[in-house]
């Protein structure tokens, strides 16, 4: 008999539709799910939930305040920053999906465990200045099949097509490029993260950000672990979505395994 793996989700931070959500992870065979919603999160982590963790699902965004047109942005409490980092020294490993890319803004050691960063404001990623970053809800485009020997990639069509959100961000840290998008990642395709907190939703007006990567799906290391970013995920097609739930449970799979 298989055994039964535990599965530690983490949300909130952003809005996402709660039962469609649920369906998804209720979709993974074989693993008894948890699921920890900030700020209560935060608080769970650092008493120790993680310990007996078999794989983590971030899909959360916390330390921001969206306040008077502007971001505000805290780091996480030290007993937090320990028990994630002790996870992944231990060999925990992870997979990061969608909006976790813009988490904990003020903890640049997260920034580094997933590899890049949604910036809603002006500001430094990994040592080099950036503009706030691009959003744009709702784009059609293929996903494309990187490493089709990858164990994350496994069952998967070539290319396959996929209507959801994609950013236009910062990406350094991926060690396997593992899916890209089919789709221009260029200033005139995404509209201002920061212009939208102002308020101006859909508006680029005067941000002249430069090109990013085409990737939206990555493995890398971190610590003695393995963490794997999906950047789809913003909403129920997406969950539903028989080719992202093959990826996220062979991701799941494969980041236990390594």
């Amino acid at each position: 008999m298989t055994e039964t793996r535990r599965l530690l989700v983490l949300s909130g931070g952003h809005p996402y539709e709660a039962e469609p959500f649920a369906a998804l992870l209720a979709s993974f065979d074989g693993w008894t799910v948890t699921h920890l919603i900030h700020p209560e999160a935060e608080a769970a982590i650092a008493a120790g939930a993680a310990n007996d963790a078999d794989a983590m699902l971030f899909y959360d965004m916390p330390g921001y305040s969206f306040e008077g047109g502007r971001a505000t942005t805290r780091p996480p409490a030290p007993a937090y920053r320990r028990a994630i980092t002790d996870y992944f020294a231990r060999g925990g490993g992870a997979v990061a999906m969608h909006h976790a890319i813009a988490g904990w803004a003020a903890w640049p050691e997260w920034t580094d465990m997933v590899g890049g960063r949604f910036l809603y404001a002006p500001g430094e990623a990994h040592g080099a200045a950036h503009l706030d970053s691009g959003y744009r809800h709702d784009v059609r485009y293929d996903a494309v099949v990187l490493d089709p020997a990858h164990p994350v990639t496994a069952g998967l069509p070539p290319r396959f097509p996929l209507c959801d959100e994609l950013y236009l961000a910062p990406v350094w840290g991926a060690a396997t490029p593992l899916l890209r998008a089919d789709h221009a990642f260029v200033r005139g395709n995404f509209y201002s993260a920061a212009q939208a907190v102002a308020g101006r939703m859909f508006s680029n007006d005067g941000w002249d950000h430069r090109p990013e990567s085409d990737l939206i799906a990555w493995e890398k290391p971190v610590g003695a672990g393995r963490l794997v970013y999906l950047q789809p995920g913003d909403g129920p097609a997406a969950y539903a979505d028989p080719n992202l739930r093959r990826f996220i449970a062979n991701a799941l799979a494969h980041v236990v395994a390594s």
